[in-house]
């Protein structure tokens, strides 16, 4: 084979599953929607099975089915008919998944499911099979051609399959109203989880970290405290202890080019007012988001009566891995 036929060859084997899946809009019909009500009114778990090619993408439907608010898992039919059926109870609800229906591990299990009382859910492409007849519910996953030359190997099948799983959860998490915090809860180990689950108050600085001076302080003074805390920053309190702004590097700068004596002139003279914020219980990636946006690498931490609570900074949000 040529550059071209390689290219030909790969170009044709996404044309026709692109072609598969895209015909599978006109099958998702009330059987589908029995499907949903089927695992949405389940009081256990949704059990997926399948054997072969179908049992790899049913592991993947699992996974899927489990981190939308569904909890799943695969079993495999093989080590079901050993032992493994005992995972299967009444209370579950079974997806059971196998293109030509007939798979003799699969089928197996069918007579054995169906005197549990256990609802089964088929995804086939063929409507004759036992596993159709036995389906509770009945998910056509036909396909007219696989992308095999030799029209053998699961190629289109396993795509068309995968895509109806993915469907069938988001169709559930769409019902169940399931939230991002929701899923941040399933993935707390990723940095996913961390960018949904991380607050400002888990990583900020507080007590006696905060940088603070009064406004009636001197520049000097508030360049001081800059240093000893290290934040490029220091926030402008009032004699209640509310915030009334931040003086930071770049107002040094400013300061300096303008000639200002630190030794003379108040802090309150030079400061930044109306300074951007965060409250401790905000999302961390939002604090990131606010300081990418206003270009600069410090955030004051305030509660409800505008008392500065914690600072944090860039290098927090690094170290927490939340980019």
């Amino acid at each position: 084979m040529t550059d071209t036929s390689y290219i030909a060859s790969a170009r044709r084997t996404v044309q026709l599953e692109a072609e598969a899946v895209q015909s599978l809009a006109t099958r998702i019909d009330g059987n589908f929607a029995r499907a949903c009500e089927l695992i949405l009114a389940c009081r256990g778990r949704t059990i997926v099975t399948g054997m072969g090619k179908s049992g790899h993408i049913g592991r993947k439907i699992a996974a899927t089915l489990a981190s939308t608010g569904s909890p799943a898992f695969f079993v495999h039919p093989g080590e079901a008919s050993h032992g493994d059926l005992g995972m299967i109870t009444s209370e579950d609800v079974v997806i059971a998944i196998s293109s030509s229906g007939s798979s003799a591990e699969v089928v197996t299990l069918l007579p054995l499911i169906k005197r549990l009382g256990t609802p089964l859910i088929s995804m086939t492409g063929n409507s004759s099979s036992p596993l159709a007849k036995f389906a509770d519910a009945l998910i056509d996953i036909s396909v007219t051609k696989e992308a095999c030359p030799l029209n053998l190997a699961p190629t289109t099948s396993t795509t068309v399959t995968l895509v109806m799983g993915d469907a069938l959860a988001i169709a559930l998490l769409e019902a169940r109203g399931f939230t991002a915090e929701e899923f941040a809860m399933s993935h707390p180990g990723g940095a996913l989880g961390r960018k949904l689950l991380l607050r400002v108050g888990d990583i900020m600085h507080s007590g006696d970290q905060v940088p603070r001076v009064t406004e009636t302080s001197l520049l000097r003074h508030a360049l001081l405290e800059m240093t000893e805390k290290g934040f490029g920053m220091t926030t402008v309190v009032s004699p209640q202890d509310e915030l009334l702004g931040v003086f930071t590097d770049g107002d040094l700068r400013r300061a300096v080019d303008q000639g200002v004596d630190i030794n003379s002139v108040p802090v309150a003279a030079v400061m930044t007012r109306n300074c951007k914020t965060v409250a401790a219980d905000s999302l961390a990636a939002e604090a990131l988001h606010i300081m990418e946006t206003g270009k600069i690498t410090a955030l004051v931490v305030e509660d409800a009566k505008h008392h500065p609570v914690g600072v944090i900074h860039m290098h927090d949000i690094l170290r927490a891995g939340i980019i």
